[in-house]
C-alpha cells in the first residue's frame, strides 16, 4: 500500500511537502497534502449515481467552501459529537491546484491540477437544518476533511478514467468512477477559475457517488483513488469516536433531525429503518370518499370550491381523450422546462424524470404534467401511457401535447391534454423535476392535491378540503335535481333557482330524515 507522497513534481507546480522528511510541514494534518490548503472548494451533486439516489439533477454544478482546519490526515479520528446520530462519509476525489488558474478554458483546466488524491468529506445532518446548503457547521468540524495519504501526479492519468472506492469495515459500499460524473474534473475548474483564482496548494472535493450513508462510533472508514496505470492514493482511513462534548443551545441551533433527513443522511427510508412510505392516494382517498369522487361532477366540485374562495383550481385547455370516464386520483407531479440543447443533453437522456415519473406512480394517483401549455410537441405517447396503466394509475393530465394519442386512447387509462403533436419530447421540452409543486393548465398543483376530472374538465382540491366539498357537492346535486324536476313540471325558474324560502321549506318538508 503507498503510503507517502511522491516525488515527481508537475511543472510550475509547488513542491510536495509529505511525512518523510520531503520539507514535511509542521502540522501533521496535512502531510497529504503538499500544505495547508488556502481554499478548500467542494461540490454538492456531480456523480449521476448519486443524482438518481436524490431524485434530481442538477444543470450546472454548485458549490461549498470547507475550512482547511477541517482537514486531517490518513490514520486518524473523527469525532461524533455528543447528541447526535448522523455523521455520514461520503468517499471522495480531491484534485490538488499547481499553478494559478483564473479565467482558463475548458481545454487548459487540467494543466492546472498538480495531483489527485482521496478524500472523504464527513457530515453531520443534525446540523444542516439552519445552514440552508452552506454547510458552515454541518461540514466544516475538525476532522471532517480527510485528505491522502498520498498524492497521484495529475500528469500520469486520465481525469475521464479514475475510480474511487470506500470500505466501512472492510466491505466496499462506494464503487464508482470519473465517466459516472455529471461535470467533467476539468469542468469544475474551469467554472471556479471564472469567479476566483484557483491558488497552487488549494483543493477541490469533486463530489460523492451513491452509497454514501451514516457511520456510528468504532466504525472505520477508507477511501482509495486509482487509475488504470496502477497509481493509487493508497487507503485514507478514519476511525469514528464518539465525542463527549455537547452544544450549547445559548450560543447557536442545536442538533436536530428528523426522516427527511434520516432518509438522506443514510441514502434511503429503507436504509435509516423507516417505514416506506405508502402512496398518497391511501391516506388522503378512502375507498368511501374515492366513491363519492366519483359520483360528483367536477362542476358541482368547482362550485363549491368557488363558495370557499378557491376560484383558481381548474386546469383550464385540457381536453379528455375518453368523454365517458371519471377521473379520481390523487397528484403525482413532473415538471418540464423548455428545451435548451445543452441541459436536453444532460438531462434528457437515459432514466431521467420523465420515465422516474411513470415509473414510480402508484396506483390510485394521477400523473400531472407542467408542460406551460406548449402543445408543440408531445409530452408522453403510448409507452409511458401504458407504464402508467399497468401500474395502476388513475389517469394523466398535462397541458402540453400527447404523443401516438391513438394508441394512447387505446391503452383506456384516462388521459387529459391540451392537444395532439407527433413530434418527441425534445423537441420542445426537457424533462427537469418530479414529485414538486408545478404550475398546470394555470393552476398550481401539488404532490398529494386531490385532482377529479369528467368532460368538462380537470379540477384540483385541497386534499384537507375534499370530504367536505364532495358531501356539499352532492348535497347540492340533490337539490339541483329536485329543482329540475320542478322546473319541467311548468314552474318558473325566479324563486326556485336558487330556492326562495318558501321553495326551501317544501324541499326540507320533502327530505327531512
Amino acid at each position: 500500500m503507498q503510503t507517502d507522497v511522491p516525488t515527481s513534481t508537475p511543472p510550475g507546480a509547488p513542491a510536495p511537502r509529505g511525512a518523510s522528511g520531503r520539507v514535511g510541514p509542521a502540522d501533521p494534518r496535512f502531510s497529504g497534502l503538499p500544505g495547508r490548503p488556502g481554499k478548500i472548494v467542494a461540490v454538492h451533486l456531480s456523480y449521476g449515481s448519486r443524482a438518481d439516489q436524490r431524485g434530481r439533477r442538477p444543470a450546472a454544478p454548485s458549490y461549498f467552501f470547507k475550512p482547511s482546519s477541517s482537514v486531517a490526515a490518513s490514520g486518524g479520528t473523527i469525532e461524533r459529537p455528543l447528541g447526535t446520530e448522523l455523521l455520514a462519509f461520503e468517499g471522495e476525489i480531491a484534485l490538488v491546484i499547481g499553478t494559478a488558474a483564473r479565467r482558463v478554458r475548458l481545454a487548459d483546466a487540467w494543466g492546472h491540477v498538480a495531483w489527485v488524491t482521496a478524500a472523504d468529506d464527513f457530515g453531520l445532518y443534525d446540523l444542516r437544518a439552519n445552514d440552508k446548503g452552506s454547510n458552515v457547521r454541518s461540514k466544516g468540524g475538525d476532522g471532517f476533511t480527510p485528505i491522502g495519504p498520498a498524492l497521484i501526479d495529475a500528469r500520469a492519468v486520465e481525469p475521464g478514467a479514475l475510480r474511487l472506492r470506500t470500505w466501512v469495515n472492510g466491505e466496499l459500499v462506494q464503487d464508482d468512477t470519473t465517466a459516472g460524473l455529471i461535470f467533467p474534473l476539468a469542468q469544475l475548474v474551469a467554472d471556479l477559475s471564472q469567479h476566483f483564482t484557483l491558488e497552487p496548494g488549494d483543493v477541490i472535493l469533486t463530489g460523492t457517488p451513491a452509497g454514501s450513508s451514516v457511520v456510528v462510533p468504532g466504525d472505520v472508514v477508507e477511501v482509495e483513488v486509482s487509475s488504470a496505470n496502477g497509481a493509487t492514493s493508497g487507503r485514507l482511513t478514519t476511525t469514528v469516536t464518539q465525542g463527549e462534548a455537547s452544544y450549547d443551545p445559548a450560543l447557536g441551533s442545536t442538533p436536530a433531525v428528523n426522516d427527511v433527513q434520516r432518509a438522506e443522511a443514510w441514502g434511503s427510508r429503507e436504509a435509516a429503518g423507516l417505514p416506506v412510505e405508502e402512496p398518497v392516494a391511501s391516506s388522503v382517498l378512502s375507498p368511501a370518499l374515492r366513491a363519492k369522487l366519483e359520483k360528483t361532477p367536477v362542476a358541482g366540485l368547482s362550485q363549491q370550491l368557488r363558495k370557499r374562495g378557491l376560484d383558481n383550481v381548474t386546469i383550464d385547455g385540457v381536453r379528455p381523450l375518453h368523454p365517458d370516464a371519471k377521473l379520481v386520483g390523487t397528484a403525482r407531479t413532473l415538471r418540464f422546462v423548455p428545451n435548451r440543447e445543452d441541459l436536453f443533453a444532460s438531462h434528457g437522456g437515459g432514466y431521467n424524470a420523465q420515465k422516474r415519473a411513470f415509473d414510480a406512480v402508484g396506483e390510485g394517483e394521477v400523473i400531472v404534467i407542467e408542460a406551460r401549455g406548449e402543445t408543440g410537441s408531445g409530452t408522453l405517447g403510448d409507452i409511458l401511457a401504458i407504464r402508467a396503466h399497468a401500474r395502476g394509475a388513475a389517469g394523466i393530465v398535462t397541458d402540453g401535447g400527447v404523443r401516438d394519442v391513438d394508441a394512447v386512447t387505446a391503452v383506456g387509462i384516462p388521459v387529459y391534454a391540451a392537444g395532439a403533436h407527433p413530434a418527441v419530447l425534445g423537441r420542445r421540452h426537457v424533462p427537469w423535476d418530479l414529485d414538486v409543486t408545478i404550475g398546470c393548465g394555470g393552476t398550481t398543483v401539488q404532490p398529494g392535491d386531490v385532482v377529479v376530472g369528467d368532460a368538462d374538465g380537470v379540477v384540483v382540491i385541497p386534499p384537507a378540503l375534499a370530504e367536505e366539498v364532495a358531501d356539499a357537492a352532492l348535497a347540492q346535486e340533490e337539490e339541483d335535481a329536485w329543482i329540475a324536476a320542478r322546473v319541467a313540471e311548468g314552474h318558473p325558474v325566479d324563486g326556485l333557482f336558487p330556492l326562495s324560502a318558501p321553495w326551501r321549506t317544501r324541499y326540507d318538508e320533502e327530505h327531512a330524515p
